[in-house]
């Protein structure tokens, strides 16, 4: 199997609707099923269910559900202390990383698998996939989107309803679609 998952981080063209791929990741699917229908005092069981779920899952990681993940935090790493509120969506067709102490606001999405600008190739399905790398102490406002690609650097913070199509370097303030940073942060 791990030839196959190989294509997924390879940046290449691929089709994700094949067979062997789509049976991985019903599998994780079924992980994340099982996370979603927790009760809020099952934190243990939760906590179990994400460390199975995810790549890499710091201690003191909050994620409230709904949880919404291609493949279930497969390719995921969190550091310590992170925090996600409700509907946390993570496109994770590729690595997601994600440093200590970030949080991340209602409905927020990280994505990392892309499609082609060639209708040919679109109509077949095709698609490729580029990280998404999020620094430590970062704070995503609700409803921000990060495509593709894009590192956020250290303690930045990302404003409510941005869409995040650039790197954004530590310690900055980013606004907008497409977010542009409007500020420095001062130590």
């Amino acid at each position: 199997m791990e030839d196959i998952l190989a294509i997924l981080h390879s940046g290449e063209l691929y089709l994700p609707g094949d067979e062997r791929l789509m049976k991985e990741q019903t599998e994780c699917l079924e992980l994340l099923y099982d996370y979603n229908s927790t009760r809020a005092k099952e934190a243990e069981k939760r906590r179990e269910l994400l460390l199975k779920m995810f790549r890499k899952i710091g201690e003191g990681c909050y994620i409230e559900p709904p949880l919404h993940a291609n493949w279930g935090g497969k390719f995921v790493s969190f550091g310590k202390n992170v925090y996600a509120n409700f509907g946390l969506t993570l496109v994770d067709d590729t690595e997601i990383s994600v440093g200590d102490n970030t949080m991340f606001g209602p409905n927020v999405v990280l994505a990392t698998a892309q499609h082609p600008l060639n209708a040919a190739l679109r109509e077949q399905a095709y698609q490729y996939n580029a990280p998404v790398r999020i620094g430590k102490n970062c704070w995503l406002g609700a409803g921000v989107i990060v495509l593709p690609g894009v590192t956020i650097g250290d303690n930045a913070v990302i404003g409510a309803g941005a869409v995040v199509s650039r790197d954004i370097p530590e310690n900055s303030v980013a606004l907008g679609v497409p977010a542009k940073v409007v500020k420095k942060i001062e130590p």
